[in-house]
């Protein structure tokens, strides 16, 4: 019994010792079961916490998405706007070039009009093929002091068949200029145009031209008649001695002149009606005056010749090929 005892006592101590165990547990952690439901909800409202703060910043970024979106759009709309008003200001300033282009070849084409004398130079520029010729004050006239060259027959139809370099040399033309027929002198398809008084000119046909002729002279230049070429002659000491004071003092093959008023007549020599004559010997201009008594053939000329001292007025063929000297317009 005794061992029986014993082991029934021992047995309730183990009891004891494990009903101690389990209260032992529980007295030492009181809270243990709370911090664990305490534990897990500070981790929900941890990943709560961080959700909202993912959250935050998701929204954050998508706010900043929004705005560089919105800033981007801002920026593609200004560069869109700057490249417009870029495109405009380059329309713009095209444009102005343009302008600008086209008034400068607007005064480009103005200045091909006309002609420019330059009294301190003493030229006379044809801006017709920019030709530049000397000139000469003689008296109260200016004058060309070489003879005329000009030849477009596109723009002046009138030359059409109707000028030549002598001998058919254009050299000769450069030197001493081109010969003329009387209707090519008077730019006769020009007068027959005209809207007012329209005129038909030329070899057998009588036009009786009045007041002052252009004709093929530059703008602001005249063809001479019969009257300014006597006015020259009156200026340089009379007729008698015109051709010695008119004449280049070389050239000729006899006779040189003294040319003392550099008006400077070359023997270029003329042509008829199919050849060309008198080269070194005559120097043959035209005039706008009509021979009186038979207007249909002739016109007045003033020659210069090689073995006289005084100067010709008389008349010819309107068909023949003379030299064309031009005067200037009286302001």
């Amino acid at each position: 019994m005794k061992h029986f005892s014993l082991a029934a006592f021992s047995f309730a101590l183990f009891l004891a010792a494990c009903g101690d165990d389990s209260s032992s547990v529980s007295a030492d952690n009181p809270s243990s079961e709370v911090d664990s439901s305490s534990s897990i909800v500070s981790d929900d409202s941890k990943e709560s916490s961080d959700s909202k703060s993912n959250d935050k910043v998701s929204s954050s970024s998508s706010v900043k998405k929004v705005e560089s979106s919105s800033s981007e759009k801002k920026t593609d709309s200004e560069k869109s706007s700057s490249s417009e008003k870029s495109s405009g200001d380059e329309t713009k300033s095209s444009s102005s070039e343009e302008t600008t282009s086209s008034s400068s070849e607007a005064e480009s084409s103005s200045s091909l009009a006309g002609s420019v004398y330059d009294a301190d130079k003493k030229t006379l520029t044809d801006n017709r093929d920019g030709q530049v010729y000397k000139t000469v004050t003689i008296g109260d006239q200016i004058w060309m002091a070489e003879n005329l060259n000009y030849v477009d027959s596109s723009e002046t139809p009138s030359l059409k068949g109707k000028s030549w370099c002598f001998d058919n040399d254009t050299a000769k033309c450069t030197s001493g200029g081109r010969l003329y027929t009387w209707a090519a002198a008077i730019d006769s398809v020009k007068l027959a145009a005209a809207a007012e008084n329209p005129l038909d000119c030329g070899y057998g046909k009588a036009c009786s031209l009045e007041g002052k002729v252009q004709g093929i002279c530059p703008e602001s230049w005249h063809l001479p008649d019969t009257t300014e070429w006597h006015k020259l002659f009156t200026a340089v000491g009379g007729q008698s001695t015109a051709g010695k004071m008119l004449k280049s003092a070389t050239g000729w093959e006899e006779g040189n002149g003294s040319d003392d008023y550099s008006f400077s007549a070359l023997p270029v020599g003329w042509r008829d009606f199919a050849l060309f004559n008198k080269a070194g010997q005559d120097a043959v201009f035209w005039s706008a005056t009509e021979k009186t008594d038979d207007t249909f053939h002739y016109s007045y000329i003033m020659e210069l010749n090689y073995n006289n001292e005084g100067a010709y007025l008389g008349n010819d063929f309107k068909d023949y090929g003379f030299s064309v000297r031009c005067l200037k317009d009286a302001e």
